[in-house]
């Protein structure tokens, strides 16, 4: 075991300063910090703002590793679970006490830079390693089984759906045609050589699209993000807060999606007059649209470009009550 697993899993915290500052003004309580990684964003939170306590969730092992080893200096103001995000429910119903308030949930979405930077988990176009993208590495389902065994059809669907790649169709052709696939940069190759020329110039790796359709298909991102978002803000109290960091079209579609729903009650009224469906109210929204990183938290770190911040405050509890 590595005896400094913190310094294996280092990862530089998206959007960092605006999320310590949206739970600054969170009543005393947990923190469901849904998508731990390293800890990086928890570690903050638990710094700045002494009134609160973290409950982590990450189903990596190696996340989880150095996340405890981070976290560790907070004592009983930290605990870690490993799960999946989509138990969020059951697994705050069994770790926090029923008299204590959830009174914050972060997601920060996607994949994090020491999984990309780890070849061996072949998530990376730039790293050459065996196909991979297991989030957990116990499930069944891995990026070569994807790419060796979806037919060309569902290959298709996964590169539009998870990628909104607009050549879709040739690259699943000529995936299909190099059967077996074995490696990331096996992959990468086939995908830059399908794609036309002048397409390989702009937005970057010409593989970025497809690696990120493929990991998100084999952890079944999309399918899992409304429960355990719904999840998350039925564990909220009054005035605790949700903030969500997306990196793709799909995750944020469905963010704003759920986040509307919470903000509308489900209102089903024409749009200018007064609700008559008995919809409630659940959230208010923090700010209205996704909030984007700054010009300066690019410079240091790139890979932040494509984020999304979207946040709410609970303003009213379901009729089933509080925890």
């Amino acid at each position: 075991m590595d005896p400094q697993p913190d310094r294996e899993f280092a990862h530089r915290p998206v959007m960092a300063d605006e999320i310590v500052a949206l739970f600054a003004p969170v009543p005393a309580g947990w923190l469901i910090d849904a998508t731990l990684g390293g800890a990086g964003h928890a570690t903050l939170l638990l710094d700045a703002h002494p009134q609160l306590k973290v409950l982590g969730l990450d189903q990596d092992p190696d996340a989880l590793l150095a996340a405890d080893s981070r976290l560790a200096r907070f004592g009983d103001r930290a605990k870690t679970v490993r799960t999946r995000f989509d138990s969020l429910g059951s697994v705050v119903a069994t770790a926090i006490p029923a008299d204590e308030p959830v009174v914050g949930a972060l997601f920060d979405l996607g994949v994090s830079s020491p999984q990309l930077d780890r070849a061996e988990r072949g998530f990376s176009y730039r790293l050459d390693a065996p196909l991979d993208m297991r989030m957990n590495p116990a499930q069944s389902l891995s990026a070569a089984t994807v790419v060796n065994d979806y037919s060309e059809a569902a290959l298709v669907k996964v590169l539009r759906d998870n990628g909104d790649e607009k050549f879709a169709g040739r690259i699943a052709k000529a995936i299909v045609a190099a059967r077996p696939v074995e490696t990331t940069g096996a992959l990468a190759e086939l995908v830059r050589n399908a794609i036309p020329a002048p397409a390989r110039r702009r937005g970057g790796h010409p593989a970025k699209r497809t690696f990120q359709a493929i990991r998100i298909e084999v952890n079944d991102e999309l399918g899992v993000l409304p429960v355990a978002l719904n999840a998350a803000l039925d564990a909220l109290c009054i005035g605790g807060r949700i903030a969500v960091l997306s990196y793709h079209s799909g995750e944020d579609r469905i963010v704003k999606q759920v986040l509307r729903d919470a903000e509308t009650g489900g209102c089903t009224c024409p749009t200018n007059f007064p609700c008559v469906c008995g919809a409630v109210q659940r959230v208010r929204l923090l700010s209205r649209g996704g909030r984007t990183p700054s010009a300066a938290e690019l410079v240091v770190n790139p890979r932040a470009e494509s984020a999304r911040l979207r946040s709410a405050e609970c303003i009213e509890l379901l009729e089933r009550g509080e925890r």
